[in-house]
């Protein structure tokens, strides 16, 4: 059972809030992580660190290492080798009850036979807060999350968009030090799984908490965090904020992962100027000579991949690049177009509705330089 959010709802600012912020935020140190389960890898000295107040996603497919990461935060698994430190402080030999951390899993983990408050007080009940504190705090924390009238519910009577805020709910109250999330929208309907990420946002900013966040869910990380992780392989692969993993990936296997992109293979001709922040260079690409930009300086003659997304590619009869439409399929909010150009190359073209191209028809290509980045060998 599941059901949208009231229009508009976020969460409420509060005392629950005000005193989470008040603890010291705390920075996340993964030293060399490294865990291998029998012969395989799950990961190879995993190095990452955040800044008080992240929102940081790990983001991957299956088997790519980012829950077996949580895990060994959260103190579930612990590694073969490195560290993980709060605050400079060593916590990997710790038991997850010595951490002081908040966990929302899956499938939410709520006692069934408990009430709301009380599943909420269970956490309270184990680090032996008062009971004037206790009530205090999750009366505050009901009111932030919008529950309040809900205290005295069962997790039966409750949709899955409630469940989730109860589940975060007891997460926090707690005034953790970090809080993890392992894909806590899985279970969710598409339009409650966006309702709940915006809402699950703007909890963390008004409460300040640093945040891991497990997702294989590119949009849900696009939209939700500060910095992306990027894990393949059970290796982290690229970690910056969510615009740089998009526009300017670091290798060609994220660049494949991340959303739909053309991938054209090439040579260094030459570098142009440029008034922008990266530098610009003239690739030979089978489709024709291609202007793209890079941060770091590129050697005439040398092999290297243009990536380009979709939505960058114009149709233009007059345009530089031709090719003919193999296919056109509406998604709803856009069209997209598979067009065979010149020497092989194939390429993906995104447009509006309005501006559909045929299948079978012959049309030109234009794309602005400053949308076409340089992967350069294995980067």
């Amino acid at each position: 059972m599941s059901a949208v959010l009231p229009a508009g709802a976020r969460p409420a600012d509060s005392d629950a809030a005000a005193a989470v912020r008040a603890r010291r935020m705390t920075r996340l140190t993964l030293k060399g992580l490294g865990k291998s389960f029998q012969a395989m890898t799950a990961l190879h000295a995993l190095e990452l660190h955040t800044e008080p107040g992240e929102f940081i996603s790990l983001l991957g497919p299956s088997g790519c290492g980012k829950t077996t990461t949580l895990r060994c935060v959260a103190g579930f698994e612990y590694p073969d080798e490195g560290a993980v430190l709060l605050d400079g402080e060593d916590i990997t030999g710790l038991p997850p009850e010595r951490r002081d951390i908040g966990m929302v899993f899956q499938n939410y983990a709520l006692f069934p036979h408990l009430t709301v408050r009380r599943n909420l007080a269970f956490g309270l009940e184990m680090r032996n807060v008062p009971k004037a504190e206790m009530a205090r705090r999750i009366d505050a924390m009901l009111a932030m999350v919008q529950l309040t009238s809900m205290a005295e519910r069962y997790p039966r009577q409750l949709s899955g968009g409630q469940q989730q805020r109860v589940a975060l709910a007891r997460a926090l109250v707690i005034e953790p030090r970090l809080l993890l999330l392992d894909e806590p929208l899985a279970n969710l309907d598409a339009v409650l799984r966006e309702d709940m990420r915006v809402f699950i946002r703007e909890l963390q900013k008004r409460v300040g908490i640093t945040t891991l966040y497990v997702t294989h869910d590119q949009a849900e990380a696009m939209v939700m965090s500060d910095r992306v992780a990027v894990m393949l392989g059970g290796r982290l692969q690229q970690f910056v904020v969510p615009e740089a993993i998009y526009l300017r990936p670091r290798s060609v296997d994220v660049a494949r992962f991340i959303g739909r992109s053309n991938l054209i293979e090439g040579r260094v001709e030459s570098m142009l100027p440029n008034e922008g922040p990266w530098l610009r260079f003239r690739i030979e690409t089978a489709l024709g000579t291609v202007e793209a930009d890079h941060d770091q300086p590129l050697a005439p003659g040398q092999p290297v991949q243009v990536t380009i997304r979709p939505e960058a590619i114009h149709f233009d009869g007059s345009g530089p690049y031709q090719g003919q439409v193999a296919t056109s399929y509406f998604l709803g909010s856009s069209v997209e177009h598979t067009v065979h150009c010149a020497g092989g190359q194939t390429l993906l073209v995104q447009t509006s509705p309005g501006q559909r191209v045929a299948a079978g028809a012959t049309s030109g290509m234009r794309f602005e330089p400053g949308h076409a980045w340089i992967i350069a060998g294995q980067e």
